[in-house]
């Protein structure tokens, strides 16, 4: 992939390397890049078909009716590239819901491209990355690839983030990245924490806040911090319809901060991928957006079926991480790796998520999906953990 000169002007200016800015270039160049800084890709890819799955976060269910109907209403207009605005009538609906102006909002396919390339766009070899460990691994991945320091801090005791020490782990972060709720544990840092972060983080530094899972917390939607882009604060949020919306195959997402922010996440590319969604996806998405009923349902069953697995699990002596506000839980099975209950519940048709963070060797994430996933999950679970 051709660098351009703004880009190479930028990224020399901040201390890369030629080679390091290169491999910039190229994480955003091919699909084997791509695969990697997606976690989530790239175990489904690992991943057994059939069964239950429960392993990708994915939701049990698919678009909700009325993205449905809109996306195949569309179909038949895809042979125009845009049809009828769809891109910008998403734009226009993130605007009204989040109540930020439309130039504060970016589409993505997905949002793990907008975090990699927050960490291009902020970071360099003498500006770090800081985050919790464990969190969500794209960023990270960025980082480790373009041979940028990270700082991983511990999560407090209660599994938020330490924001008091993030803050103080370098006074020059270029990126203080926040998974809120985190993933893989689900739980929430309190927004007057993060407010906390915004006034008083390094110099320079940007703050991502990464809300994927926002729309299943018990607090929804008076705890996201939306109001923080709107302010014009050095804050980029991050957001996806892989989730709640049941669109991860669909790949919808986008990012929200003040346009001179969300600039330098398209110097490479002038912005060309963020409008590159296909229609019928855009149209699903913006149809979803307003779907409360089906919205606070769909809540509704994740929390139900949350309190059954987790009433499952404790009543068996399993400690859990959390509590988690997410489609997710994390167990700690003390004497068996992540890995070897993976194999085992993939023996008995359950897909659960592998070794993916190494600070956690024997603790296991999985993912809250309907009622009878749940009970293919205990059922497997007896005959694992009874072998």
């Amino acid at each position: 992939m051709k660098i351009s000169e703004e880009l190479k002007d930028d990224l020399l200016s901040r201390g890369y390397s030629r080679r390091q800015m290169m491999r910039a270039a190229m994480m955003f160049g091919g699909a084997a890049t791509a695969l990697t800084l997606n976690p989530e890709l790239a175990f489904a890819a690992d991943a057994k078909r059939g069964g239950v799955r429960i392993g990708q976060n994915e939701c049990w269910t698919g678009p909700m009716a009325p993205g449905a109907a809109a996306a195949a209403a569309v179909i038949s207009q895809s042979n125009r590239y845009v049809p009828n605005n769809e891109h910008d009538d998403l734009v226009k609906a993130i605007a009204m819901i989040e109540k930020v102006p439309a130039d504060h909002i970016m589409t993505w396919p997905g949002s793990n491209e907008g975090l990699a390339r927050s960490v291009v766009a902020f970071c360099s070899p003498t500006k770090s990355l800081v985050q919790a460990d464990p969190t969500y691994e794209t960023a990270a991945k960025a980082a480790n690839y373009l041979k940028t320091p990270i700082k991983g801090i511990p999560l407090k005791a209660d599994y938020s983030h330490d924001i008091r020490t993030m803050a103080a782990a370098d006074a020059n972060a270029g990126v203080i990245y926040v998974c809120n709720p985190n993933n893989p544990t689900g739980t929430m840092t309190p927004q007057s924490e993060i407010a906390w972060l915004v006034d008083n983080k390094p110099a320079g530094s940007i703050v991502v806040l990464d809300e994927a899972y926002i729309h299943w917390t018990k607090d929804y939607p008076n705890n996201t911090n939306s109001h923080l882009v709107a302010a014009g604060k050095d804050v980029l949020i991050m957001r996806t319809f892989s989730k709640i919306f049941g669109m991860a195959g669909m790949r919808i997402g986008y990012t929200m901060g003040r346009p001179e922010l969300l600039a330098k996440l398209k110097l490479h590319d002038g912005g060309s991928l963020s409008g590159q969604l296909p229609i019928p996806s855009a149209a699903c998405a913006t149809a979803s957006l307003t779907a409360k009923t089906l919205i606070d349902q769909r809540r509704k069953t994740l929390m139900d079926n949350s309190a059954m697995t987790v009433d499952f699990l404790s009543k068996r002596g399993l400690k859990l991480i959390g509590p988690s506000e997410a489609n997710m839980l994390m167990i700690d099975w003390k004497t068996k790796t992540a890995k070897e209950m993976q194999m085992a519940f993939r023996a008995q048709g359950v897909e659960i998520a592998g070794p993916r963070w190494a600070s956690w060797p024997t603790v296991s994430r999985i993912s809250i999906g309907s009622k009878q996933d749940m009970e293919g999950f205990f059922a497997a679970f007896n005959k694992v953990v009874s072998a």
